[in-house]
Parts: structure tokens; sequence; C-alpha cells
């Protein structure tokens, strides 16, 4: 299988582009249905990823750490980041968003996210450093790579809830696996394989063989 190598900025701006149009036309009456990220239904879970989206914006607003210490794979270490308290203000911001916007509004808020973090990346340097909202120096680069997971993974959630075919994009796939099983490595199967590795099925042969790398996510 050959490789996209699709830099970070673009993996999230074309993942991000797949998922809004992929539910844009969908009824209203098919975002109440319920996800496996439980309390969220789906328009609630939509309302999250936005808010995930809108952490590049916020990070780059802030001033940038003196170096960097922390990987995108080291960001989904199991600490306070997905504690109960941690876990509830997620999903508190998720439903507080989502009771005030409709799911239409919601996908125009990701396409107007997706514009505006192409024209703030683009200029920045290839050493550019942010601060996460947990405290983490990290590349605005391997932030990037964390935006694309969340919009992936919980892409997954969002098309199994909507009973929607899957989009998942290769640049985000050759992303994900590049970052779970090391570079140029990929999978025969990459969806089945990135649904093991973030939870969303359950294959643990398939992951002992490919030698996964580990996330906790929330």
């Amino acid at each position: 299988m050959t490789m996209t190598a699709a830099t970070p900025l673009a993996a999230l701006v074309i993942e991000t582009a797949a998922l809004t149009q992929a539910l844009a036309s969908l009824p209203d009456s098919a975002w109440t249905s319920p996800t496996r990220c439980r309390p969220w239904d789906a328009r609630a879970l939509l309302a999250h990823v936005r808010v995930a989206v809108a952490r590049v914006p916020q990070a780059l607003a802030e001033p940038a750490p003196p170096a960097a210490d922390v990987s995108a794979l080291a960001y989904y270490r199991p600490d306070e980041r997905f504690s109960p308290a941690t876990n509830t203000d997620r999903i508190v911001t998720a439903q507080a968003q989502a009771s005030d916007l409709p799911a239409p509004a919601i996908l125009a808020e990701l396409d107007d996210l997706r514009s505006a973090i192409v024209g703030m990346c683009t200029p920045e340097p290839p050493d550019r450093v942010i601060r996460t909202r947990h405290g983490d120096a990290m590349l605005l680069t391997e932030f990037l790579k964390t935006r694309v997971i969340e919009v992936a993974v919980h892409g997954f959630d969002l098309a199994d809830a909507l009973a929607q075919p899957s989009w998942l994009t290769p640049a985000a796939a050759d992303l994900l696996q590049d970052l779970l099983l090391g570079p140029s490595r990929t999978a025969p199967d990459p969806e089945r394989f990135l649904r093991a590795a973030t939870g969303r099925a359950t294959d643990p042969d398939l992951l002992a063989r490919l030698q996964s790398r580990p996330l906790t996510l929330g």
C-alpha cells in the first residue's frame, strides 16, 4: 500500500472536509441518535469534534513555549487528562454547545474553522511550539496529529451512530498508521486496524501481530 505522505495540516483539512460533506444532508431527526460515546447523542458528539478542532486557533493565540516536550503519541498518556473530572468537563462542554446550535450550524462552523486553520497554520515555521489546554508544550505539527485522531476516530463513532458509510480518508489513515505502527508501516485493512487500535472494535490478535502502539482515549 502506498502512503499518501500528507502533512498533518493537510490530513486535518481533508478529514474534516470529508466529515462535513458526508453529514451535510442528514435530517434533523438523525442527530438525536445515540453514540458509543455516552451520554452524547450524535449532535453532542459533533459539537465535541468542533471543540477539538477549535483547540488549534486557541493554542495559536497563546504565547509560544520555548521548546516542545510532548509528542502526539505521548499526548494520549493515561493521566489526569482522562480523569473522571476532565471527562465530565468534555461532556458538559459538548452538550452545552449542542444545545445552542443545530447540527447544520455546527457543520458550518467546522467548515469555517477548517479554512481559518489553514490560514493560521500555513505561515507558521516547522518549529512552532504551542501549549495545549492540558499544559503540554508540543510542536504545532504534533498537535495537529492529535486533531486528526479526534476527527477520524469520532468520525467512526458518528458514521456508526448515523448508519452512514465510513469516510476515513487515505491522508488520515496513513497519518494514524504512521503514528501507531511507525514510519511507513501499514495494515492490510487500515480501517479495521484503526478501529481496533482506538477501541472501536475488538481484535487483540491483529493488534498484537502489528505491534500497535497504545493510545489512551477518553
